[in-house]
């Protein structure tokens, strides 16, 4: 269990903080755009941009703990700014669209990096006792101390972290555990406000409104759901041309903005009882970008 845990781990974390911030897998594709909740007291969320940041402080951070430990650790492929662009529920860019469609051949291209990772022929080639000693100084595997996190829509969630993931954790935020709880109890607030957006009359009336003009553009579509789940089955030039249309149409009635002002205004509604936890997980990335300034320079 160890040896499988160790080895997933040394295929995936490479390329999983990327993942993350990728047009290829980000949102919730059945509901408006979940990013950072807005933040209050002095925080604000973090650009695309810090993001990567902080994603590429933490894979050199654990690059150089791994070096000191004498192994060696390759940093995940970079995507370029313009690859890395989120799209969540809907979005309303037009030049992005015309350029890179729905982000198939983005997505592609990262699927091919994680398959191709380094890290995985590295371990693989170190005699058996090394490879136990590369995944100690990893992550510790099953040995590690474990966090845990109570969900805001029931049930707990647990990791372990060690070895140098929780070092270049504690580097970037100071506490793996306070960032830990924080994090998984902001992404949990989705299902209590992402509803409320989709039902409000603002929302759904611009959705109707989309809906129309895509039908106008030749895509009859309910949602930008269900275009984005038939671009799947199309050759790129008509994922293309419906991602444009979709993004026209998104800009037009403005169901983006709209969504997002919705959002402010339901996770708002909920910082009487989560407050703290989300000033904190917006005190935290702030933290982390600080550092990670210290280590990385921006993705150009």
């Amino acid at each position: 269990m160890k040896r499988t845990r160790a080895r997933v781990a040394a295929a995936v974390l490479a390329t999983v903080m990327a993942a993350l911030v990728t047009g290829c897998g980000s949102g919730t594709p059945d509901a408006p755009e979940a990013a950072a909740p807005p933040a209050k007291g002095g925080t604000r969320p973090l650009t695309e941009a810090e993001q990567l940041r902080v994603a590429d402080a933490q894979q050199r951070l654990i690059s150089t703990c791994m070096a000191r430990r004498g192994f060696t650790y390759h940093e995940a492929e970079r995507l370029s700014p313009e690859e890395s662009r989120t799209s969540g529920y809907v979005s309303d860019d037009v030049d992005w669209a015309r350029a890179h469609g729905y982000g198939s051949r983005i997505a592609a291209k990262h699927e091919r990096a994680k398959r191709a990772n380094p890290n995985v022929a590295y371990r693989q080639g170190l005699p058996a006792e090394r490879r136990t000693a590369y995944d100690k100084a990893l992550d510790e595997g099953v040995d590690a101390p474990e966090l845990t996190a109570e969900l805001p829509t029931g049930g707990t969630v647990r990791k372990r972290v060690g070895g140098c993931v929780a070092e270049s954790e504690r580097r970037l935020y100071g506490d793996p555990g306070a960032w830990f709880r924080a994090e998984k109890t902001v992404m949990s607030l989705q299902p209590l406000y992402v509803p409320k957006v989709m039902a409000d009359p603002r929302f759904t009336a611009a959705l109707a409104q989309w809906a129309r003009c895509m039908d106008r553009a030749g895509h009859p579509y309910r949602d930008p759901a269900d275009a984005r789940r038939a671009a799947h089955t199309l050759a790129f030039a008509a994922e293309r041309e419906l991602a444009v249309a979709d993004a026209t149409c998104a800009r037009d009635t403005r169901l983006k903005v709209i969504g997002k002002e919705l959002e402010t205004r339901y996770v708002d509604e909920l910082r009487g009882r989560y407050g703290e936890e989300l000033d904190t997980y917006a005190r935290l990335r702030l933290r982390a970008l600080g550092h990670a300034a210290k280590v990385v320079p921006p993705r150009t």
